[in-house]
């Protein structure tokens, strides 16, 4: 009587296809407010505020209505500001390396907002079409989660 190799191959198959059943699963129900959470915890960790010594604070978020708001104050009491929808993110660039960088965001327009206020040289309000971020510590794999983060934001 011959015996099927299947046989042996049985639990595996089945623990195989319960594990892509799973992994799906989970990714089914990851929403808006992971990734936002996901990508603020990223960019919180990761801005690197050390090329600006007279930088006194800084905010690097991503809003619940899918918004990057960036805002640095400096100590002489200068603010820049820069917002854009992420509905209107069209790319990414890094330029650096692991340690050290530049994330560069990309819209389809002039969409991102650019405002300075307190400049003794006079406030700017003006639109741009690139935002770029100094980050550190910023992987291969921390950028492409990033990306797919904003990618899967502005399909949203």
């Amino acid at each position: 009587m011959m015996k099927s190799t299947f046989a042996g191959f049985k639990p595996l198959y089945v623990l195989g296809l319960a594990s892509v059943f799973l992994l799906a699963g989970f990714s089914l129900y990851i929403d808006k407010q992971d990734t936002i959470s996901w990508s603020n915890q990223c960019l919180f960790q990761s801005y690197d505020s050390s090329g600006e010594l007279k930088l006194k604070k800084w905010e690097l978020t991503v809003t619940a209505d899918a918004f990057m708001r960036f805002r640095k104050t400096f100590q002489n009491g200068k603010q820049e500001y820069y917002s854009f929808n992420i509905r209107r993110f069209k790319d990414m660039d890094y330029l650096g390396n692991t340690n050290k960088g530049i994330i560069r965001l990309s819209t389809l327009a002039d969409d991102i907002i650019v405002q300075t206020y307190n400049d003794r040289k006079g406030n700017v309000d003006s639109m741009s079409t690139t935002l770029k971020i100094p980050v550190k510590n910023m992987g291969a794999e921390r950028l492409d989660s990033l990306y797919q983060a904003l990618t899967y934001l502005k399909s949203k």
